[in-house]
């Protein structure tokens, strides 16, 4: 049978941290979770939270929690309740151990999937219980779905282009002569490259893949290519390059150490799923050399 905590109005002032981290609404209901030995009991004064800490953990990049419906700001995670779902507004933890599969509460679906205790304390008629759930609930360990894929994206190790160039970096080109432009092609220059991020309940897979690279060219015009480009080799001679290539029409003597800046900046779009939703986002990676470009001389005897 479930204590109900909550006996008089002298206790509420002195609440357990546990309680305080669900929040209070007014004329709320009394919620007994049938996993848990003790009641939810919403009040009309709260009283004041004790001094200790609620956060169990703290979101890596400083998540606010909020009750979709009152905009009340709760703890995303209570050390007894456990993460909160920003989804339906209830707080969710792994059951350890698992039932066996003879449960009623896997519905049929052991071995797929997991049982969870759920909390939810502020909804009228739900108090929580045992629900099984084909992926973690949004917000289990502390982190959305997207914020774990952007942990994902920096798993990647993207870098900016591996810059190749002709004429060669401390060599000088020529006025009017094709400059070839590429880069290596790695999984961390050019894609694809895939990474996981998981915390306790929740995994995300991302996945890049470059889209372009913009080179600046460092006299005020650019470049945009939509592909890593072709190396260039001494038997091509004064060819131009077939896929990524740019032609000066000014020396570079009157630029700083008389070299044009030369920046590729790549694009990259990233795909992940986890944690049963999908996504997409974009970012960028840049690198930087210099160039020389000289002025054809033309001797007449």
């Amino acid at each position: 049978m479930a204590i109900c905590l909550l006996t008089t109005a002298i206790f509420v002032h002195g609440m357990t941290t546990a309680l305080t981290a669900v929040g209070a609404v007014a004329g709320g209901p009394v919620a007994c979770p049938p996993t848990r030995p003790f009641c939810i009991i919403q009040v009309d004064s709260p009283g004041k939270p004790g001094s200790g800490s609620t956060s169990g953990k703290s979101a890596p990049d400083k998540v606010v929690c909020k009750i979709s419906f009152t905009g009340e700001v709760v703890p995303c995670h209570d050390p007894v309740f456990g993460w909160f779902n920003p989804a339906d507004d209830c707080y969710y933890q792994l059951l350890q151990p698992q039932p066996p599969a003879s449960d009623i509460a896997w519905e049929g679906h052991f071995p797929q999937g997991a049982i969870y205790e759920q909390v939810c304390g502020w909804i009228i008629g739900t108090g929580g219980g045992w629900v099984w759930r084909a992926t973690p609930p949004p917000g289990l360990g502390g982190v959305t779905a997207a914020q774990l894929a952007q942990q994902a994206v920096r798993l990647l190790r993207l870098s900016g282009p591996d810059i190749g160039m002709a004429p060669r970096p401390g060599s000088t080109g020529l006025v009017g002569l094709p400059v070839w432009l590429w880069t290596a092609a790695t999984p961390t220059t050019w894609g694809p490259s895939s990474a996981t991020a998981s915390v306790p309940g929740l995994s995300v897979t991302a996945t890049a893949r470059a889209a372009r690279i913009v080179w600046g060219m460092g006299d005020g015009h650019s470049v945009t290519c939509a592909n890593p480009g072709t190396p260039y080799a001494e038997t091509l001679g004064a060819k131009a390059s077939p896929t990524c290539g740019y032609v000066y029409a000014i020396s570079s003597a009157a630029q700083p150490g008389a070299k044009y800046k030369v920046t590729a900046t790549t694009t990259w779009n990233v795909t992940w799923v986890g944690g049963g939703q999908t996504g997409a986002l974009t970012v960028t990676r840049a690198s930087a050399t210099q160039v020389s470009i000289g002025e054809m001389q033309v001797l007449v005897s």
